[in-house]
């Protein structure tokens, strides 16, 4: 499956929650899949905080052939044959405002100024891309949503869907999320933050106009957040105690290990395997995403709280919501734990809520709804399957 991503154009003022108006604004989204005659069969796939509107399939190059290795974020999820199947169901993906992948974000001119946009960017949350989200669904002729279905903080998305327009969503799927951020959580984002705004290439935040980049910050960044994505078992067994193999030498007393290492001392030695991993993924995060970005959608993943606006009842918030629903956690998922799913669950039965949960006892940690767990993929195959499938038939008949 290749795919080419397309751009619309909004020229439509849209307010935002915090009351600042973007006067216009681009989207990036791919498609995959046919859209039915009647209309019904579309999913929504909302992404998480580093992820794109490139949802499955390989990017098109210019002459339309297929890119190697650029699969899309949930290509095992996504395709034809999968657990969400092309063959049968619409696929859309859409990239987020403020984002670094081609949706209006930080990087791009601010049309007042002629500059980037920068820290300027005005603050964004789950609820303004959800508007957001609604009027490209519009402007594809869709009126409603067969279902709409992310993870993380593409869960969060989700469960917004289900609230602010309720009546154009048949389904939920809402994969490793929470109703909100627990302190901890906050906590997490605020020190990543910490890490960037500190860096003297940030320039308080307009960075590109002062010809920089605030790379340190974000390899710290992101090396505390793969810490919270990785359950200490996948840790323990991917890296364990393993030093570097010049550093194990130098440590059974290998003489010219031992001349080496002092050399590597002086230029930050990376001892064991697990900060060599975390190193990687720093370097390599630092070099695709916006710091801008970044600090933009860890606010709007502290932000968000349907419950707030009702004194702190979710069951509250959630009687709006007329979709069915599929949950699913996963055991060793610390950062959204399965305790905030059940929450959820809990919530949407006492408002009688029609709600299948499905728990994973998988070793993985927050990641685990990216992979290819068969009990995982299985759960969401049969709900597309028996449920979102059926009940599409039962909407035609």
């Amino acid at each position: 499956m290749i795919v080419t991503p397309q751009t619309m154009r909004f020229n439509q003022p849209l307010t935002l929650q915090s009351g600042a108006v973007l006067p216009s604004y681009e989207l990036v989204y791919e498609t995959y899949g046919q859209l039915n005659a009647e209309r019904s069969n579309a999913v929504l796939i909302c992404h998480a905080l580093n992820a794109s509107h490139h949802v499955a399939g390989l990017k098109a190059d210019a002459n339309g052939q297929a890119i190697p290795k650029s699969e899309g974020w949930w290509d095992n999820m996504i395709g034809p044959g999968k657990a969400v199947d092309t063959d049968r169901f619409f696929v859309i993906g859409i990239n987020n405002l403020g984002s670094c992948f081609g949706s209006t974000g930080p990087t791009h001119l601010n049309p007042a100024t002629g500059q980037p946009w920068g820290a300027d960017f005005p603050v964004v949350t789950v609820e303004d891309w959800v508007d957001a989200q609604a009027r490209l669904i519009d402007a594809l002729g869709i009126q409603q949503l067969a279902a709409v279905m992310g993870g993380s903080l593409g869960g969060m998305q989700t469960l917004s869907w289900t609230l602010q327009y309720p009546e154009r969503v048949r389904h939920a799927v809402v994969i490793a999320s929470a109703p909100n951020l627990n302190a901890e959580n906050i906590a997490f984002n605020e020190v990543a933050r910490r890490a960037i705004v500190t860096d003297p290439d940030f320039h308080d935040g307009h960075y590109l106009r002062a010809g920089t980049l605030p790379r340190r910050g974000l390899r710290i960044a992101r090396m505390i957040g793969h810490i919270t994505y990785l359950s200490d078992d996948v840790m323990n067994e991917k890296f364990g105690r393993q030093l570097k193999p010049l550093v194990d030498a130098a440590l059974t007393q290998d003489a010219a290990a031992l001349e080496r290492l002092d050399y590597q001392y002086s230029t930050q030695a990376i001892e064991f395997q697990i900060e060599s991993y975390l190193r990687y993924q720093g370097d390599k995060f630092s070099e695709y995403f916006d710091a801008n970005t970044y600090l933009l959608i860890t606010r709007a993943l502290d932000y968000f709280d349907p419950a707030r606006r009702y004194g702190g009842s979710l069951s509250q918030a959630l009687a709006r919501a007329s979709a069915k629903f599929l949950l699913v956690s996963f055991t060793t998922d610390w950062r959204f734990s399965p305790a905030r799913s059940r929450e959820l669950v809990k919530a949407l039965l006492e408002n009688r809520r029609d709600v299948s949960y499905a728990e994973i006892d998988a070793p993985h940690g927050h990641d685990a709804f990216l992979l290819d767990d068969p009990r995982y993929l299985a759960a969401v195959r049969t709900y597309f399957e028996r449920t979102i499938a059926a009940d599409l038939k039962g909407a035609a008949a």
